[in-house]
Protein backbone atom coordinates (compact mmCIF):
# COMPACT_ATOMS: atom_id res chain seq x y z
CA UNK A 1 0.00 0.00 0.00
CA UNK A 2 1.41 3.49 -0.82
CA UNK A 3 2.47 5.74 1.90
CA UNK A 4 0.78 8.86 -0.02
CA UNK A 5 -2.37 10.39 -0.31
CA UNK A 6 -1.82 11.69 -3.38
CA UNK A 7 0.65 11.11 -5.87
CA UNK A 8 1.00 12.64 -9.17
CA UNK A 9 3.55 11.02 -11.55
CA UNK A 10 4.82 12.57 -15.20
CA UNK A 11 1.94 15.61 -15.19
CA UNK A 12 1.94 17.36 -18.47
CA UNK A 13 -0.43 20.36 -19.02
CA UNK A 14 -0.42 22.54 -22.37
CA UNK A 15 -1.96 26.27 -23.52
CA UNK A 16 -1.85 26.54 -26.66
CA UNK A 17 1.54 24.70 -27.42
CA UNK A 18 3.39 25.98 -24.07
CA UNK A 19 4.29 23.93 -21.33
CA UNK A 20 2.30 24.96 -18.16
CA UNK A 21 3.35 21.73 -16.43
CA UNK A 22 6.35 19.69 -17.87
CA UNK A 23 6.43 15.86 -16.29
CA UNK A 24 5.96 17.16 -12.67
CA UNK A 25 5.62 14.43 -10.27
CA UNK A 26 3.72 15.12 -7.01
CA UNK A 27 3.12 13.17 -3.60
CA UNK A 28 1.38 14.29 -0.11
CA UNK A 29 1.22 11.92 2.76
CA UNK A 30 -1.48 11.80 5.10
CA UNK A 31 -2.13 13.70 8.35
CA UNK A 32 1.16 15.81 7.12
CA UNK A 33 1.67 19.58 5.93
CA UNK A 34 3.55 20.19 2.05
CA UNK A 35 4.20 23.57 0.83
CA UNK A 36 3.90 23.56 -2.89
CA UNK A 37 6.03 27.13 -3.70
CA UNK A 38 7.40 28.65 -7.18
CA UNK A 39 7.16 31.92 -8.56
CA UNK A 40 4.64 33.34 -10.02
CA UNK A 41 4.01 31.20 -13.39
CA UNK A 42 5.89 28.54 -12.26
CA UNK A 43 2.88 25.87 -12.67
CA UNK A 44 1.60 25.97 -9.03
CA UNK A 45 -2.33 27.02 -10.05
CA UNK A 46 -2.52 24.75 -13.03
CA UNK A 47 -1.07 21.87 -10.47
CA UNK A 48 -3.90 22.80 -8.34
CA UNK A 49 -6.78 22.44 -10.66
CA UNK A 50 -5.42 19.47 -12.37
CA UNK A 51 -6.03 17.99 -8.51
CA UNK A 52 -9.34 19.58 -8.15
CA UNK A 53 -10.78 18.48 -11.04
CA UNK A 54 -10.51 21.96 -13.36
CA UNK A 55 -7.98 21.07 -15.49
CA UNK A 56 -7.77 17.92 -17.22
CA UNK A 57 -4.23 16.79 -17.68
CA UNK A 58 -2.52 15.95 -21.05
CA UNK A 59 -0.14 13.17 -18.90
CA UNK A 60 0.45 11.09 -16.26
CA UNK A 61 -1.09 9.26 -13.18
CA UNK A 62 -2.70 10.63 -10.31
CA UNK A 63 -3.29 8.44 -7.72
CA UNK A 64 -6.10 8.82 -4.58
CA UNK A 65 -6.20 6.80 -1.76
CA UNK A 66 -4.43 3.79 -3.66
CA UNK A 67 -6.49 4.53 -6.39
CA UNK A 68 -5.89 5.56 -9.97
CA UNK A 69 -7.66 8.47 -11.28
CA UNK A 70 -8.30 8.95 -15.10
CA UNK A 71 -10.66 11.77 -15.12
CA UNK A 72 -11.64 14.24 -11.94
CA UNK A 73 -14.49 16.57 -12.02
CA UNK A 74 -14.82 19.40 -9.50
CA UNK A 75 -17.85 17.70 -7.77
CA UNK A 76 -15.55 14.29 -7.84
CA UNK A 77 -12.83 16.40 -6.41
CA UNK A 78 -15.54 17.01 -3.22
CA UNK A 79 -16.21 13.63 -3.30
CA UNK A 80 -13.06 12.02 -2.76
CA UNK A 81 -12.27 14.56 0.07
CA UNK A 82 -10.50 17.40 -1.95
CA UNK A 83 -10.85 20.76 -0.55
CA UNK A 84 -9.38 24.39 -2.16
CA UNK A 85 -9.65 27.19 -0.39
CA UNK A 86 -8.89 29.50 -2.24
CA UNK A 87 -7.35 33.37 -1.82
CA UNK A 88 -11.00 35.07 -2.03
CA UNK A 89 -12.16 32.15 0.07
CA UNK A 90 -15.37 31.63 -1.99
CA UNK A 91 -18.14 33.18 0.41
CA UNK A 92 -21.03 35.17 0.23
CA UNK A 93 -20.38 38.56 2.59
CA UNK A 94 -24.20 39.26 2.30
CA UNK A 95 -25.15 36.10 4.07
CA UNK A 96 -24.50 35.13 7.48
CA UNK A 97 -21.79 32.65 9.27
CA UNK A 98 -24.87 29.80 9.46
CA UNK A 99 -25.53 30.29 6.17
CA UNK A 100 -22.35 30.11 4.46
CA UNK A 101 -21.79 27.12 6.63
CA UNK A 102 -24.59 24.80 5.01
CA UNK A 103 -25.38 26.29 1.98
CA UNK A 104 -23.43 23.75 -0.09
CA UNK A 105 -24.61 20.95 2.58
CA UNK A 106 -27.91 21.77 1.04
CA UNK A 107 -27.47 21.90 -2.19
CA UNK A 108 -25.10 18.73 -2.61
CA UNK A 109 -28.67 17.04 -0.54
CA UNK A 110 -31.00 18.17 -2.66
CA UNK A 111 -32.83 20.12 -0.09
CA UNK A 112 -35.28 23.00 -1.73
CA UNK A 113 -36.61 24.17 1.23
CA UNK A 114 -34.81 25.99 4.20
CA UNK A 115 -35.01 24.46 7.65
CA UNK A 116 -33.11 26.76 9.92
CA UNK A 117 -33.07 24.16 12.83
CA UNK A 118 -30.76 21.96 9.90
CA UNK A 119 -28.91 24.62 9.11
CA UNK A 120 -27.97 25.65 12.51
CA UNK A 121 -27.15 22.10 13.30
CA UNK A 122 -24.91 21.87 10.65
CA UNK A 123 -22.95 25.00 10.58
CA UNK A 124 -22.57 24.66 14.88
CA UNK A 125 -21.33 20.59 13.46
CA UNK A 126 -18.52 22.36 11.21
CA UNK A 127 -17.72 24.57 14.14
CA UNK A 128 -17.01 21.96 16.12
CA UNK A 129 -14.65 20.10 14.35
CA UNK A 130 -11.91 22.73 14.98
CA UNK A 131 -13.62 23.98 18.16
CA UNK A 132 -13.86 26.97 17.05
CA UNK A 133 -16.85 29.61 18.69
CA UNK A 134 -18.22 32.44 16.72
CA UNK A 135 -21.54 34.19 16.09
CA UNK A 136 -23.55 31.99 14.05
CA UNK A 137 -25.94 35.03 12.99
CA UNK A 138 -22.93 37.52 12.29
CA UNK A 139 -22.85 38.71 8.39
CA UNK A 140 -19.50 36.93 7.04
CA UNK A 141 -18.73 40.72 5.20
CA UNK A 142 -18.33 42.12 8.72
CA UNK A 143 -15.93 39.32 9.86
CA UNK A 144 -12.31 39.78 9.79
CA UNK A 145 -9.94 38.24 6.78
CA UNK A 146 -8.59 35.31 9.78
CA UNK A 147 -12.40 34.69 10.62
CA UNK A 148 -13.35 34.20 7.12
CA UNK A 149 -10.53 31.77 6.59
CA UNK A 150 -11.25 29.94 9.30
CA UNK A 151 -15.31 29.60 8.45
CA UNK A 152 -14.20 28.25 5.06
CA UNK A 153 -12.21 25.70 6.56
CA UNK A 154 -15.11 24.80 8.99
CA UNK A 155 -16.88 24.47 5.63
CA UNK A 156 -14.54 22.17 3.70
CA UNK A 157 -14.54 19.61 7.22
CA UNK A 158 -17.88 18.83 6.69
CA UNK A 159 -17.54 17.23 3.35
CA UNK A 160 -15.04 14.81 4.99
CA UNK A 161 -12.00 16.08 4.00
CA UNK A 162 -8.99 14.45 3.55
CA UNK A 163 -6.53 16.90 1.62
CA UNK A 164 -6.99 20.43 2.45
CA UNK A 165 -5.45 22.80 -0.31
CA UNK A 166 -4.81 26.29 0.82
CA UNK A 167 -4.44 29.38 -1.66
CA UNK A 168 -1.94 32.09 -0.13
CA UNK A 169 -3.61 31.82 3.04
CA UNK A 170 -1.17 33.95 5.12
CA UNK A 171 -1.50 36.96 2.94
CA UNK A 172 -3.87 39.40 4.25
CA UNK A 173 -3.31 38.47 8.00
CA UNK A 174 -1.73 39.79 10.94
CA UNK A 175 0.89 37.83 12.84
CA UNK A 176 -1.15 36.86 16.02
CA UNK A 177 -4.14 35.74 12.79
CA UNK A 178 -1.11 33.62 11.11
CA UNK A 179 -0.39 31.90 14.62
CA UNK A 180 -4.14 31.59 15.00
CA UNK A 181 -4.57 29.62 11.83
CA UNK A 182 -1.40 27.47 12.27
CA UNK A 183 -2.54 26.09 15.56
CA UNK A 184 -5.81 25.27 13.76
CA UNK A 185 -3.48 23.71 11.03
CA UNK A 186 -2.06 21.36 13.26
CA UNK A 187 -5.32 20.29 14.62
CA UNK A 188 -6.44 18.79 10.90
CA UNK A 189 -2.90 17.27 10.79
CA UNK A 190 -3.79 15.44 14.21
CA UNK A 191 -6.91 14.11 12.87
CA UNK A 192 -4.89 13.00 9.68
CA UNK A 193 -6.22 15.43 6.87
CA UNK A 194 -3.33 16.52 4.74
CA UNK A 195 -2.97 20.13 4.15
CA UNK A 196 -1.09 21.79 0.80
CA UNK A 197 0.37 25.02 1.47
CA UNK A 198 0.70 27.39 -0.93
CA UNK A 199 2.95 30.31 0.18
CA UNK A 200 5.52 33.17 -1.22
CA UNK A 201 6.60 33.45 2.85
CA UNK A 202 9.67 31.50 4.12
CA UNK A 203 9.57 32.06 7.85
CA UNK A 204 5.56 30.37 7.32
CA UNK A 205 6.77 27.95 4.87
CA UNK A 206 10.00 26.86 7.09
CA UNK A 207 7.69 27.12 10.28
CA UNK A 208 4.71 25.10 9.30
CA UNK A 209 5.37 22.81 6.48
CA UNK A 210 6.93 18.99 6.54
CA UNK A 211 7.39 18.67 3.24
CA UNK A 212 7.73 20.88 0.55
CA UNK A 213 7.89 20.64 -3.17
CA UNK A 214 9.35 23.83 -5.55
CA UNK A 215 8.06 24.63 -8.91
CA UNK A 216 10.11 26.15 -11.86
CA UNK A 217 9.06 27.08 -14.91
CA UNK A 218 6.58 24.15 -15.59
CA UNK A 219 9.46 21.54 -13.41
CA UNK A 220 9.97 19.94 -10.35
CA UNK A 221 13.49 21.54 -9.01
CA UNK A 222 12.88 20.01 -5.41
CA UNK A 223 10.74 17.85 -3.64
CA UNK A 224 11.93 16.48 -0.01
CA UNK A 225 11.49 17.26 3.81
CA UNK A 226 11.33 20.88 4.59
CA UNK A 227 14.15 19.73 7.80
CA UNK A 228 16.80 19.13 4.68
CA UNK A 229 16.42 22.82 2.98
CA UNK A 230 18.36 25.88 4.00
CA UNK A 231 16.40 29.30 3.78
CA UNK A 232 19.47 30.41 1.32
CA UNK A 233 18.68 26.79 -1.03
CA UNK A 234 15.16 27.17 -1.11
CA UNK A 235 15.38 31.09 -2.50
CA UNK A 236 17.95 29.42 -4.83
CA UNK A 237 15.28 26.66 -6.49
CA UNK A 238 12.58 29.22 -6.56
CA UNK A 239 14.62 31.76 -8.54
CA UNK A 240 17.52 29.60 -10.03
CA UNK A 241 19.42 32.71 -8.15
CA UNK A 242 21.44 33.73 -4.93
CA UNK A 243 19.67 36.62 -3.55
CA UNK A 244 21.95 38.78 -1.30
CA UNK A 245 19.40 39.97 0.84
CA UNK A 246 21.67 42.78 1.51
CA UNK A 247 20.76 45.37 4.57
CA UNK A 248 20.05 48.83 3.05
CA UNK A 249 22.64 51.26 3.85
CA UNK A 250 21.99 54.82 3.48
CA UNK A 251 24.98 56.81 1.40
CA UNK A 252 23.59 60.07 1.23
CA UNK A 253 20.89 61.49 3.99
CA UNK A 254 20.06 65.03 3.64
CA UNK A 255 20.81 67.50 6.68
CA UNK A 256 17.41 69.57 6.12
CA UNK A 257 14.01 67.01 6.27
CA UNK A 258 12.12 67.31 3.75
CA UNK A 259 9.08 66.08 5.74
CA UNK A 260 8.43 67.33 9.10
CA UNK A 261 4.94 65.80 10.74
CA UNK A 262 3.34 68.27 14.29
CA UNK A 263 0.92 66.40 16.41
CA UNK A 264 -1.27 65.00 13.46
CA UNK A 265 -4.40 63.42 15.03
CA UNK A 266 -7.33 61.87 13.67
CA UNK A 267 -10.26 60.62 15.58
CA UNK A 268 -10.26 56.80 15.82
CA UNK A 269 -7.38 56.21 14.05
CA UNK A 270 -4.43 58.14 15.36
CA UNK A 271 -3.16 61.00 17.21
CA UNK A 272 -0.15 63.39 18.40
CA UNK A 273 1.94 61.59 15.68
CA UNK A 274 5.17 63.48 14.89
CA UNK A 275 8.51 62.65 12.99
CA UNK A 276 10.83 63.92 10.46
CA UNK A 277 12.02 61.98 7.35
CA UNK A 278 15.05 63.33 5.30
CA UNK A 279 16.04 62.67 1.64
CA UNK A 280 17.85 59.63 1.05
CA UNK A 281 16.79 57.71 3.90
CA UNK A 282 13.86 55.02 3.83
CA UNK A 283 11.49 55.68 7.07
CA UNK A 284 9.77 51.98 8.21
CA UNK A 285 6.49 52.35 9.98
CA UNK A 286 5.42 49.02 11.45
CA UNK A 287 2.67 47.83 14.18
CA UNK A 288 -0.43 46.03 14.52
CA UNK A 289 -3.44 45.82 12.01
CA UNK A 290 -5.70 48.72 13.55
CA UNK A 291 -2.25 50.97 15.15
CA UNK A 292 -3.17 53.49 12.78
CA UNK A 293 -0.25 53.30 10.31
CA UNK A 294 -2.23 52.79 7.06
CA UNK A 295 -4.81 55.87 8.17
CA UNK A 296 -1.62 57.99 8.78
CA UNK A 297 -0.50 57.05 5.00
CA UNK A 298 -3.91 58.02 3.99
CA UNK A 299 -3.53 61.40 5.29
CA UNK A 300 -0.26 62.06 3.51
CA UNK A 301 -1.72 62.18 0.69
CA UNK A 302 -4.39 63.55 0.68
CA UNK A 303 -7.06 61.14 1.12
CA UNK A 304 -8.05 60.95 4.79
CA UNK A 305 -7.86 64.48 6.07
CA UNK A 306 -6.43 64.96 9.92
CA UNK A 307 -8.43 66.71 12.35
CA UNK A 308 -5.06 68.72 13.87
CA UNK A 309 -1.18 68.93 13.63
CA UNK A 310 0.71 70.32 10.94
CA UNK A 311 2.32 68.81 7.94
CA UNK A 312 5.38 70.61 6.46
CA UNK A 313 7.35 69.99 2.97
CA UNK A 314 10.81 71.74 2.65
CA UNK A 315 9.95 73.99 5.79
CA UNK A 316 6.65 75.00 4.49
CA UNK A 317 3.32 74.12 5.94
CA UNK A 318 1.27 73.07 3.79
CA UNK A 319 -2.77 71.00 3.45
CA UNK A 320 -2.78 67.84 1.53
CA UNK A 321 -6.04 68.26 0.65
CA UNK A 322 -6.58 65.78 -1.87
CA UNK A 323 -4.48 63.05 -3.76
CA UNK A 324 -3.89 65.34 -6.88
CA UNK A 325 -2.85 68.04 -4.38
CA UNK A 326 -0.12 65.60 -2.75
CA UNK A 327 1.01 64.65 -6.43
CA UNK A 328 1.31 68.30 -6.89
CA UNK A 329 3.83 68.33 -3.92
CA UNK A 330 5.53 65.24 -4.79
CA UNK A 331 4.38 63.00 -3.10
CA UNK A 332 3.40 59.12 -4.27
CA UNK A 333 1.77 56.55 -2.56
CA UNK A 334 1.64 53.01 -3.57
CA UNK A 335 -1.63 51.16 -1.89
CA UNK A 336 -1.38 47.99 -0.12
CA UNK A 337 -4.22 46.51 -2.25
CA UNK A 338 -2.89 47.16 -5.61
CA UNK A 339 -5.51 44.92 -7.31
CA UNK A 340 -8.17 47.06 -6.26
CA UNK A 341 -6.33 50.46 -5.70
CA UNK A 342 -3.39 50.53 -7.65
CA UNK A 343 -4.10 48.87 -10.99
CA UNK A 344 -6.54 49.00 -13.47
CA UNK A 345 -6.63 45.51 -14.73
CA UNK A 346 -8.26 45.41 -17.72
CA UNK A 347 -5.87 48.51 -18.96
CA UNK A 348 -3.08 48.48 -21.19
CA UNK A 349 0.28 48.15 -19.37
CA UNK A 350 1.52 51.96 -21.02
CA UNK A 351 -2.00 52.98 -19.34
CA UNK A 352 -1.54 52.18 -15.78
CA UNK A 353 2.33 53.36 -16.16
CA UNK A 354 1.76 56.49 -17.20
CA UNK A 355 -1.60 57.29 -15.36
CA UNK A 356 -0.19 60.12 -13.00
CA UNK A 357 1.40 61.77 -16.42
CA UNK A 358 -0.97 62.59 -18.73
CA UNK A 359 -0.91 66.30 -18.30
CA UNK A 360 2.85 65.79 -19.57
CA UNK A 361 1.60 63.28 -22.06
CA UNK A 362 -1.22 65.28 -23.21
CA UNK A 363 -0.61 68.07 -26.48
CA UNK A 364 -2.28 71.68 -25.93
CA UNK A 365 -5.49 70.58 -26.43
CA UNK A 366 -5.88 67.95 -23.65
CA UNK A 367 -5.38 65.57 -26.33
CA UNK A 368 -3.17 62.57 -25.27
CA UNK A 369 -0.06 61.51 -27.34
CA UNK A 370 -0.11 57.60 -27.74
CA UNK A 371 2.77 57.49 -29.46
CA UNK A 372 4.64 59.23 -26.61
CA UNK A 373 2.40 56.93 -23.67
CA UNK A 374 4.02 53.64 -25.40
CA UNK A 375 7.39 54.89 -25.94
CA UNK A 376 7.62 56.30 -21.93
CA UNK A 377 6.05 53.26 -20.67
CA UNK A 378 8.17 51.50 -23.05
CA UNK A 379 11.12 52.97 -20.63
CA UNK A 380 9.85 51.64 -17.19
CA UNK A 381 9.08 48.25 -18.55
CA UNK A 382 12.78 48.09 -19.85
CA UNK A 383 14.27 50.01 -16.52
CA UNK A 384 12.91 47.52 -13.86
CA UNK A 385 12.52 44.11 -16.11
CA UNK A 386 8.51 44.06 -16.27
CA UNK A 387 7.94 40.85 -17.71
CA UNK A 388 6.14 41.83 -20.78
CA UNK A 389 6.88 41.60 -24.70
CA UNK A 390 4.41 44.50 -25.19
CA UNK A 391 3.01 47.17 -22.73
CA UNK A 392 -0.02 47.14 -24.93
CA UNK A 393 -1.43 44.10 -23.35
CA UNK A 394 -3.58 44.22 -20.54
CA UNK A 395 -2.10 44.57 -16.37
CA UNK A 396 -4.12 41.27 -15.70
CA UNK A 397 -1.62 39.32 -17.77
CA UNK A 398 1.29 40.13 -15.40
CA UNK A 399 2.32 38.59 -11.78
CA UNK A 400 1.57 40.22 -8.57
CA UNK A 401 5.90 41.14 -8.55
CA UNK A 402 5.17 42.40 -12.03
CA UNK A 403 1.91 44.53 -11.20
CA UNK A 404 3.62 46.25 -8.22
CA UNK A 405 6.74 47.38 -10.63
CA UNK A 406 3.60 48.60 -12.92
CA UNK A 407 2.29 50.72 -9.68
CA UNK A 408 5.97 51.60 -8.38
CA UNK A 409 6.92 53.07 -12.57
CA UNK A 410 3.41 54.70 -12.29
CA UNK A 411 4.58 57.02 -9.62
CA UNK A 412 8.64 57.38 -10.41
CA UNK A 413 7.51 58.20 -13.70
CA UNK A 414 7.05 61.72 -11.96
CA UNK A 415 9.40 64.08 -10.54
CA UNK A 416 8.89 62.99 -6.56
CA UNK A 417 10.39 63.49 -3.51
CA UNK A 418 8.45 61.27 -1.21
CA UNK A 419 7.31 57.80 -2.05
CA UNK A 420 5.19 56.02 0.46
CA UNK A 421 5.07 52.28 0.49
CA UNK A 422 1.97 50.60 2.13
CA UNK A 423 3.19 47.11 2.34
CA UNK A 424 4.81 46.95 -1.13
CA UNK A 425 5.99 43.12 -1.37
CA UNK A 426 2.46 41.81 -0.46
CA UNK A 427 1.78 38.35 -2.45
CA UNK A 428 5.11 38.76 -4.37
CA UNK A 429 7.71 36.10 -5.08
CA UNK A 430 10.95 35.69 -3.34
CA UNK A 431 12.19 37.25 -6.57
CA UNK A 432 10.26 40.00 -7.37
CA UNK A 433 10.74 41.11 -3.51
CA UNK A 434 14.25 41.01 -3.99
CA UNK A 435 13.92 43.19 -6.69
CA UNK A 436 11.91 45.73 -5.38
CA UNK A 437 13.91 45.98 -2.46
CA UNK A 438 16.72 46.84 -4.49
CA UNK A 439 14.82 49.39 -6.46
CA UNK A 440 13.75 51.27 -3.94
CA UNK A 441 17.83 51.13 -2.24
CA UNK A 442 18.78 52.67 -5.49
CA UNK A 443 16.31 55.52 -5.67
CA UNK A 444 17.17 56.33 -1.93
CA UNK A 445 20.79 56.18 -2.63
CA UNK A 446 21.47 57.63 -5.71
CA UNK A 447 18.18 59.68 -6.37
CA UNK A 448 17.93 60.89 -3.09
CA UNK A 449 14.31 59.73 -2.75
CA UNK A 450 12.92 59.86 0.49
CA UNK A 451 10.56 56.63 1.26
CA UNK A 452 8.32 55.22 3.86
CA UNK A 453 7.65 51.70 4.39
CA UNK A 454 4.78 50.88 6.05
CA UNK A 455 4.97 46.91 6.61
CA UNK A 456 3.96 44.29 9.12
CA UNK A 457 6.33 42.30 7.46
CA UNK A 458 9.47 42.71 10.43
CA UNK A 459 11.73 40.95 7.99
CA UNK A 460 11.37 43.36 5.39
CA UNK A 461 11.20 46.58 7.48
CA UNK A 462 14.74 44.88 9.40
CA UNK A 463 16.12 44.77 5.36
CA UNK A 464 14.92 48.07 4.35
CA UNK A 465 15.10 50.87 6.95
CA UNK A 466 17.32 52.91 8.20
CA UNK A 467 15.05 53.74 11.23
CA UNK A 468 11.79 52.55 12.42
CA UNK A 469 8.85 54.00 13.89
CA UNK A 470 6.22 51.59 16.05
CA UNK A 471 2.53 52.61 16.49
CA UNK A 472 0.59 50.90 19.00
CA UNK A 473 -3.28 52.46 19.64
CA UNK A 474 -2.86 54.94 17.24
CA UNK A 475 0.01 56.90 18.83
CA UNK A 476 4.03 56.22 17.95
CA UNK A 477 5.32 53.80 21.18
CA UNK A 478 8.50 53.90 20.40
CA UNK A 479 11.44 54.59 17.49
CA UNK A 480 14.61 52.65 16.48
CA UNK A 481 17.56 53.69 14.70
CA UNK A 482 20.12 52.17 12.71
CA UNK A 483 21.88 50.42 15.12
CA UNK A 484 19.56 48.82 17.31
CA UNK A 485 16.79 47.36 13.77
CA UNK A 486 16.20 43.88 14.94
CA UNK A 487 13.27 41.57 15.02
CA UNK A 488 13.00 41.50 18.76
CA UNK A 489 13.74 45.50 19.96
CA UNK A 490 10.48 45.61 17.23
CA UNK A 491 8.39 43.27 18.50
CA UNK A 492 9.32 44.22 22.46
CA UNK A 493 7.58 47.59 21.76
CA UNK A 494 5.17 46.09 19.65
CA UNK A 495 3.95 44.08 22.30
Amino acid sequence: MSEYLLEMTGICKSFAGVHALDHVNFCVRPGSVICLAGENGCGKSTLVKIISGVYTKDEGKVTFEGKEIEKITPAEATKLGIQVIYQDLSIFPNLTVMENLAINSEITAGNKLVNRKRWEKTAKEALSKIGYDIDLNAKMGDLSVADKQLVAICRALLFNAKLIIMDEPTTALTKKEVDALFKTVRQLKEKNIAIMFISHKTEEIFEISDDVCIMRNGHNVYAGKTADLTRDDFTYHMTGRRLSNEKFKPKNISRDPVLKVKGLTLENAYKNVSFELRKGEILGITGLLGSGRTELALSLFGIMKPKSGDIELNGKKVTISSPMEAQKLKIGYVPEDRLTEGLCLRQPIADNITLSSLKRLSGALGFLRHKDIYEDAKIWVDKFSIATDDPRKHASTLSGGNQQKIVLSKWLSNDLDILILNGPTVGVDVGAKEDIHDLVHTLANEEGLAVIIISDDLAEVVQNCNRVIVMKDGMISGEIGSEDINEDNILDIIR
